[in-house]
């Protein structure tokens, strides 16, 4: 497994742990639809679906890579991606729950000294 992939993993294991510590149940992870794309973590919060994007970032310095902030990495093209992904769970999994569908993003931040900060976003497309 490259740095990237490792960096990758080691951030949704940190969201998924931050998810069920808010009372979320973790239905899946890395599910694939098949035709392309990625759903990193679904859970259920009550009746709510969840389709949650994870995005992790190592802190480095300026100078040598500019850093964008996990939370920005949402971008209309990704929201329409993660929308799609969504229906093809609902498809296969026979519909939406009672409480609807929220696509939420988790943002990892590995900075180079101390603890990871995890921020969790809800209904962010």
């Amino acid at each position: 497994m490259n740095a990237q992939k490792a960096l990758g993993k080691y951030g949704e294991q940190l969201a998924a742990r931050r998810l069920a510590e808010a009372g979320m149940t973790v239905l899946a992870r890395n599910w694939r639809s098949g035709r392309g794309g990625e759903i990193d973590i679904v859970a259920l919060d009550r009746d709510v679906l969840v389709i949650c994007e994870v995005k992790t970032r190592r802190a480095g310095p300026v100078e040598r890579r500019p850093f964008e902030h996990p939370m920005a990495a949402v971008t209309p093209v990704k929201a329409d991606r993660l929308r799609a992904l969504a229906e093809r769970w609902l498809a296969r999994h026979g519909g939406p729950p009672p409480g609807g569908v929220r696509i939420d993003l988790v943002g990892v931040l590995l900075p180079r000294r101390g603890a990871p900060v995890v921020e969790h976003a809800r209904g962010v497309a």
